[in-house]
């Protein structure tokens, strides 16, 4: 079952992947927000005690400096294998590497900050990881997998950053996490997300009516905004996570790789969206993983890519759940119904990617693949 960009997805399409009794919808428990302020669960905040004045202990550096990325949710309750297994040393002398890498990414002005903005990115992303019983019965892989094929469909149509896609899917698994959808409005669901996706991340955002009119009119304008709103409380305005994308270009920035590697690379993670699965996999190792899976796949395939990754953030066990997925995927993209991200990475501007002999000749691919139950 395939939906083409201008014939969207019919409600019994929908229903045809879940049992009738699963379509009620109902409440669940909201995202507990972090913000203990005037905004937040408990009032204002708690004032300073008089006579001493509070000031911001900042940890000089050293040499050993290495920040370990907190388990995530996933691993600390049993949840995917190798799902945080972290070994994220960071080693101080790659400050300048990673000041020179922001500038070859166009981003000069922020050299002086390298080091703290991807230590920073690496401490906050357990938070925007999702155990995978976490999406609710309603929705099976399948239905899922559906939307974000038509989500890659209308993106790829508008031109739309690849960060906005990747928003887009996480702030509808985010919602999916707080209330039930009805199946005849998880279109209207993925379509919202992705048009509050293009508020955070475009200079400009499509219009609502040009939206709806990508649904064939199945949904109004009026029901678009009211589920803008209903999407905007429930995840309180938090529409903010680590984009693996931007993991994935800084990695490849610093370890020099070709540009064969990198669109492999962004061909695989694109490819981690449609997998359930990988809704418990931490961005950075979402991006690692994909960055040596391809260089791997290239490497078999007798070609020898340059550069090669200098950091090491995750276990070769973590490494190898996401890679599980990964080939999963990529093995089954030319020949299933959903191609819309097999044929998005076929063109030339993406160096036929996902055409690439390499992947069909994988022998690691295959032994990944045999090891998904």
């Amino acid at each position: 079952m395939t939906w083409a960009l201008g014939q969207p997805p019919t409600c019994h399409e929908l229903s045809a992947w879940c049992p009738q009794e699963l379509m009620a919808e109902e409440k669940r428990e909201p995202l507990k927000s972090k913000n203990k302020g005037p905004c937040g669960d408990r009032g204002a905040r708690k004032k300073k005690p008089q006579g001493t004045q509070a000031r911001e202990v900042v940890p000089e550096r050293t040499a050993a400096v290495c920040p370990r990325v907190p388990a995530s949710p996933g691993a600390q309750r049993g949840g995917t294998p190798g799902g945080s297994a972290a070994l994220c040393c960071v080693p101080e002398a790659l400050a300048e590497e990673l000041a020179w890498a922001l500038a070859s990414m166009g981003m000069a002005l922020e050299q002086e900050y390298a080091w703290d903005i991807f230590t920073g990115m690496l401490k906050k992303q357990s938070r925007y990881v999702f155990r995978s019983w976490e999406v609710p019965r309603t929705v099976t892989a399948e239905m899922r997998a559906l939307v974000v094929d038509w989500l890659v469909q209308v993106h790829e149509y508008l031109s739309l950053a690849d960060d906005t896609l990747y928003l887009a899917v996480y702030l509808m698994n985010a919602y999916l996490k707080v209330a039930r959808v009805r199946v005849p409005a998880l279109q209207l669901l993925g379509v919202t997300c992705l048009f509050v996706a293009c508020k955070v991340e475009e200079c400009t955002f499509p219009e609502p009516a040009e939206l709806c009119f990508m649904t064939e009119d199945s949904f109004s304008c009026r029901e678009l905004l009211r589920m803008e709103r209903k999407v905007l409380s429930r995840l309180h305005f938090q529409l903010h996570y680590t984009n693996p994308v931007h993991l994935l270009r800084l990695l490849a920035a610093l370890g020099r790789c070709a540009p064969e590697v990198r669109h492999l690379a962004m061909y695989f993670m694109e490819l981690s969206l449609m997998e359930v699965d990988c809704v418990a996999f931490e961005p950075a190792q979402l991006a690692a993983a994909a960055l040596c899976l391809a260089q791997r796949v290239l490497q078999e395939a007798g070609t020898r890519p340059e550069g090669s990754l200098q950091l090491s953030l995750y276990s070769e066990e973590a490494l190898g759940a996401v890679h599980a997925s990964m080939a999963r995927a990529a093995l089954r993209a030319g020949a299933s119904s959903l191609r819309a991200i097999f044929l998005k990475y076929s063109c030339p501007q993406k160096l036929g990617a996902s055409t690439s002999p390499a992947i069909a000749s994988s022998d690691y691919l295959a032994r990944c693949r045999a090891q998904v139950p």
